[in-house]
């Protein structure tokens, strides 16, 4: 096939479309177009320029399509969309100070926007009263904006931000969204189906392939702003290098401190001739313990980086199920139509009188599911998250017993068949840091999961105020194994742990005993043996003066 398309797109719209040093188109759209053509067995030529000339050279039929539109309903009288490869943000960009926050603070002001952008479209239909100057450029619009001329610029984040940096202008920001998002894709003057649905086709068959998923993290992936500035590495190596390393030798101090003491009390035992078998065995036992603890660092490690590539393939279903249910909506009313004419017929592997009502119910299912994902899937990196900052913000405990619920979902289900959840309402804030706290909890929950015997016995977590000593309480109880006092008094010492055999380490407690320390609480315990346990975490309320 000898046909050539003309694609058009806007110059400078980074990472998305623009022209490099040597004045080639590229972006993420521009590889993607290209990739597009190359499966789909057909030759494009890809023009660059100045975005208004691009929409009026589609209106005249001297380019076929347009490979970055972003999507507005009231565009659908000139244009056909394809299915979107991306999702844009547009915000409003101000000075610094400037008192604009929303789009209802733009009423009788000047607004910058690009000419015949999807900004310069919305404005002119919802809010005429606002006097609009526009630019060929986003470029433009910002560097404007810069100057001190005019109120604010409506400009697309990601690519305000990559312009923002290269053009090196300090006294701008965005504020705020002026939408929650958009559909970005190719569109085609109204009814040129047949190309669009090339690209479309093409489009499916890389997202089908994995490819789309590679281009779209080369270049909207996790830093979303493309190449960075070599002033930037080094100022992410003084943020991050440095305080790792920081961290990385208080760990060496911290490990040569235990192994000395460690060898002393080695030295102590070897001096007593009946003690000695008992010496070597804690010797080797704590060695396995500091084995252990490493292997739960490297685990956190771990799961922080699984949690951000089950992140990648979840967005985009979170962002292919809403495009599903809208073909869905779409296609119903000829299938109804079919079925009132023909009678019943084989949807997949069931009747259409059946599918038209389970289909609408599994992608809402599977809309939830994928939110569910990502919910999980942030609880598991703010757990393993590394925080050693100082405490210093209003957490809400009913918020933290939550995450660490649903942290431990499938051990408690494994464990017990009666777990409760009782959270107090208008509980007062306390003053900490909500990850070394959900660390707290956790272990008490895991404690008490280990200490059922079997899944019939129960645990019941709850949170209350005690208003007479402004104190929130946060209250674990558990129907299981129990212990007696003289080791009740040892539950909070390191290396002490009543389930060596199941691979219990003993830092847990010791570990959550600092932190709560740290956060001017305390754990209390009460048990009996084979009457379970109840661990009590009690923290003075946000106002409560530490001083």
């Amino acid at each position: 096939m000898n046909e050539v398309v003309i694609v058009g797109g806007d110059h400078n719209y980074p990472p998305y479309e623009f022209l490099d040093d040597n004045g080639q188109p590229t972006g993420f759209i521009v590889e993607l177009t290209r990739a597009i053509a190359e499966v789909m067995g057909f030759k494009v030529e890809i023009r660059l320029g100045d975005w208004g000339d691009m929409r009026h050279a589609l209106k005249c039929g001297d380019v076929d399509i347009l490979q970055g539109v972003a999507y507005l309903e009231e565009r659908l009288n000139e244009l056909d969309f394809t299915p979107p490869h991306s999702t844009i943000y547009q915000s409003i960009w101000t000075r610094t100070g400037a008192p604009i926050k929303t789009l209802d603070d733009l009423h009788g002001k000047e607004v910058i926007v690009m000419r015949d952008s999807v900004m310069h479209d919305f404005m002119r239909t919802q809010l005429p009263d606002v006097q609009l100057v526009t630019t060929n450029t986003l470029a433009d619009a910002l560097q404007l904006l810069a100057s001190g001329h005019h109120h604010c610029a409506l400009v697309s984040k990601l690519p305000g931000e990559y312009l923002k940096r290269k053009m090196k202008l300090t006294n701008i920001q965005p504020v705020a969204r002026a939408f929650a998002e958009q559909p970005y894709g190719y569109a085609v003057r109204k009814g040129n189906r047949a190309l669009l649905d090339r690209f479309s086709n093409g489009l499916a068959v890389l997202k089908e392939s994995g490819r789309y998923q590679k281009i779209y993290h080369k270049w909207l992936g996790v830093l979303k702003g493309g190449r960075v500035p070599w002033q930037r590495v080094l100022e992410y190596g003084a943020m991050i290098v440095l305080p790792l390393l920081l961290i990385l030798a208080a760990t060496v101090l911290w490990s040569r401190t235990l192994k000395r003491k460690v060898d002393e009390r080695t030295a102590q035992l070897s001096q007593e001739v009946k003690e000695r078998k008992r010496a070597v065995e804690e010797l080797q036992l704590r060695q396995k313990q500091l084995l252990q603890a490493d292997k739960m660092t490297s685990l956190g490690i771990l799961v922080s980086g699984v949690a951000h590539e089950i992140n990648n393939p979840n967005g985009l279903i979170t962002l292919n199920l809403p495009l599903l249910s809208r073909a869905w909506q779409d296609t119903q009313p000829i299938l109804e139509q079919h079925y009132q004419q023909h009678g019943d017929f084989k949807l997949g592997w069931l009747n259409y009188s059946r599918m038209r009502d389970e289909i609408p119910q599994l992608l809402a299912e599977m809309q939830q599911c994928s939110k569910s994902i990502k919910s999980i899937v942030e609880d598991l990196k703010d757990f393993a998250r590394c925080d050693d900052s100082p405490v210093t913000e209003s957490v809400d405990l009913n918020t933290v017993v939550e995450a660490a619920g649903r942290l431990l979902d499938n051990q408690i289900r494994k464990s017990t068949r009666h777990f409760h959840l009782d959270l107090a309402a208008g509980l007062p804030s306390v003053y900490g840091r909500a990850q070394r706290l959900e660390q707290v909890v956790i272990n008490l929950l895991l404690n008490a999961c280990q200490a059922l015997e079997h899944s019939e016995q129960g645990i019941r977590l709850s949170t209350r105020y005690h208003a007479g000593r402004g104190e929130v309480v946060v209250e674990v109880c558990d129907e299981g194994c129990g212990l007696d006092p003289e080791q009740l008094a040892y539950m909070m010492d390191p290396f002490f742990t009543t389930k060596r055999e199941q691979g219990g380490t003993g830092l847990g407690l010791s570990v959550s005993a600092g932190i709560v320390k740290n956060h001017h609480g305390r754990l209390e315990f009460d048990s009996a043996l084979g009457q379970g346990m109840r661990a009590t975490l009690y923290l003075p309320e946000e106002s409560v003066d530490h001083d």
